[in-house]
This record gives C-alpha cells, structure tokens and sequence, in this order.
C-alpha cells in the first residue's frame, strides 16, 4: 500500500513535469512567433510619416509617493513625439505624489500637461474612477493609459499609436520586463515578470488570440473606448486592464501587442508584502481567466521535479530522483534564458537563470494560496472580490470630499 501511494505521486510528478514541458514548447514557439510580428510592427510604425502622426493624450493616474516616480514619469515627457499631452490623475492635492509631477511639469514646460485632482472614489475601482476624470478632459482621439510604476523608451509612442491608425485595430498592449529594487525578492518578482508573464501571455495569444490587455500601458483611440461605454464600463473589477480589453476584443475589434517592450519598475518591500502583492495578482487571474488559471497549475516545474525527487527516494530510486530534479531545474533556466532574456531583453534573466527555479516555487505557491481567499490589500486599502470576479471595497482611506478639478 505504501509503495502504491509514493508510485502514485511519481506519475502525479511525471504528469505535471510533462505538462511543463509542454508548456515551455508552446512558449518558445510563441516567442519565435511575436520576434517575427514584432520587427515587421517596428517597420510599419516607422514606416508611418513623423508629421502625419496623431495627437496623444497620455493619462498616468497617481497614487502616493513611489521610489522612483519622478524617474517614472519624467520617461514621458521625454518622447519622441510630435504632438502629445500628459494627464496626471489623483485623488487630492494632499497626495505626495503630486509635488514629484509638479517638479517634472516645471522641468518640461514645452510639454502641455495637467494635473488633475478627481476626490474621493465614488467606484469600487479608485484608479478607473480618476481615469474617468481626465479622459472627459481630453479633446483628442488617440490615448495611452499607463499605471505610475511604469519607464518607457523616448520611442514608446511612436511604436503603439502608428498601427492604431488601422480602424480595425482597438488596442495596443505591451509586454514588459521587470526592473527590481534592490532588495532580494523585488529581484525575484522582477524575474517572475520578466519570464513568467510574457510566457503566459504569448502563448494564450498563439493558441486562441489575444483577448485582453496587460495593466501596465495601453495604447487605444476614443472610438474603440466609446464602444464599450468609456472606461466606466470597468469600474467594478480589480482587474480593469484585462476587462478593458476583452470588451473592446468583444466589441468587434482586433487587440494586438506592440513590439515595444515596457519597465515595470518596483520599489523595495518586506518579504510579506511582495507576496501579498503576487497573491492579489493571482486572485485576480483567477477571477478573469478562472479555468486558466487553474491549468496554470500544470505550467509549474519545479514543483513536480521536487514531488518526483522525493517520491523516487523513497521507492529507493536515487537516480530516477536526481533525474527528475535536473529536469525541472533545466527546464526553468531554459525558460528564463528564453523568454527573459532573448525575447524582452532582461540581461538578468541571463545572468540569474539559475535563480529562476526559486521563484518557479514561489510562484506555486503563491498560486495554490489564491484559491484560499477573496480579500487583497492594494495601496492602503483592503477590498474583496464577489463570485462575478467583480471587487467591493471594504475599508477605503478617508479623505476631504471635493469635486474633480484641474491645475
């Protein structure tokens, strides 16, 4: 009976190591695939005459004072662009944030830019309720919606609005790879976002197509927001970004990713608080994509390399054990070599592969622990999601009550 038992978990390991490999193909394959689109996109952006470029108004909403912010923000006022204009979204005049975006608009006054103030949320989401604020200010036709935590290239623009001039086109997503603080696991999140994600995401897009978008920058016109009913139509979900593209993708237009590979830059963090970051994260992928997240289960490897390493030791088969542990291990630095570095360009995932498998087993169990809760912190505030995958939230900062306004 024991024997069975420990057999037992060696196929569970030998199915969930199959299962990972698998997935690792399809990566690699869906990566060969976006470098082949991604330098024909880079040609046609280019291709698309400087002058002829369309007015951007770019909405970057705020919410207190990130390492880094000035830097951040600063990266967008700095593009290569002929005609554009910044939008910096907060609840109040209070917000810390707010003195590093006057710093920045005093540096560039050659760059029109506002900040715009829009009070207390009204919404469960804070963030869509601010951008509903600034996006009614904005006379233009192209927008870029882009989370505080962002750094782009001077090029950013001039890669996601040129193909937004096909009509049939309603958003332009990015991939980004992950700029760590200098604390041990902002590294190891950062290699997660470097690898894992763009993983995950290029392979759904290879397999059924893209049908969402990624938080971090967004490229989109006002007819394709409009479809939809404006940015209000994701007001109850934590996860805006991939509602927002999924109802544009069903509102009869096409979601693409840009070649532009963006920095999602983090700040330092306690241990605990990194992984309730990752945890809120996950819990939000399993309200939006519920049976993808749990095939998820399935892309782990070092899990199963270890359930197979010592199940094998106990049936007294030391090599079989070894052989499955090398496995799991080589399979996550041919991951993080893959996707890290040769596909986003993140030359630690290079360096550091051999870290990779670490944060493999982070990342499972962050996954395993999603199913165990609905409640998340996010800035300072405590919400939770209901069965729709909507969020309500539960204990929100109190501040003084005013109406939106501008400087």
């Amino acid at each position: 009976m024991t024997d069975f038992f420990w057999r037992s978990l060696l196929a569970i390991a030998g199915f969930g190591l199959a299962g990972s490999f698998l997935f690792l193909a399809l990566a690699l394959v869906a990566s060969i695939r976006f470098r082949r689109r991604a330098g024909c996109g880079k040609q046609e952006a280019c291709a698309v005459p400087f002058a002829s470029l369309p007015p951007v108004t770019i909405f970057k909403p705020v919410h207190g004072m990130e390492e880094r912010l000035e830097e951040n923000l600063e990266s967008f006022f700095e593009q290569d662009y002929p005609g554009y204009e910044i939008m910096i979204g907060a609840r109040g005049e209070d917000d810390p944030a707010v003195c590093a975006a006057e710093k920045i608009r005093r540096r560039h006054p050659e760059i029109p830019s506002r900040i715009v103030f829009s009070g207390p949320p009204e919404w469960p989401n804070a963030k869509v309720f601010t951008l509903d604020k600034m996006i009614a200010l904005s006379a233009n036709d192209f927008f870029v919606i882009s989370d505080s935590d962002v750094r782009v290239e001077p090029d950013f623009l001039r890669s996601v609005i040129p193909p937004l001039l096909d009509r049939r086109l309603g958003l332009i997503t990015c991939l980004y790879r992950g700029d760590p603080a200098s604390d041990f696991w902002s590294f190891l999140e950062a290699l997660g976002m470097s690898v894992e994600m763009p993983s995950g995401v290029l392979a759904a897009d290879m397999l059924e197509g893209i049908r969402f978008a990624l938080g971090p920058a967004v490229a989109l016109r006002r007819d394709s927001l409009d479809a939809i009913g404006g940015i209000r139509a994701t007001r109850d979900y934590y996860s805006d970004d991939y509602v927002l593209g999924n109802k544009i993708w069903a509102a009869g237009y096409k979601v693409r990713f840009s070649h532009h590979v963006i920095h999602h830059v983090l700040t330092p963090r306690p241990f605990w608080r990194t992984l309730g970051d990752q945890l809120r994260w996950m819990k939000s992928t399993r309200y939006s994509r519920p049976w993808g997240h749990i095939g998820a289960g399935l892309t782990f490897s070092m899990p199963f390399g270890l359930l197979g390493f010592f199940s094998a030791l106990v049936l007294r088969r030391p090599a079989t054990g070894l052989a499955f542990l090398a496995a799991a291990f080589l399979n996550r630095v041919i991951q993080s070599i893959a996707i890290g570095w040769w596909l986003v360009g993140d030359r630690r995932a290079l360096l550091f592969s051999w870290l990779y498998p670490l944060r493999d087993l982070q990342g499972f169990a962050v996954w395993a622990a999603s199913f165990f809760s609905h409640t998340f912190y996010w800035r300072g505030e405590i919400y939770r999601f209901t069965e729709d995958g909507k969020i309500v939230a539960e204990s929100r900062k109190v501040s003084v009550p005013s109406a939106a306004s501008m400087v």
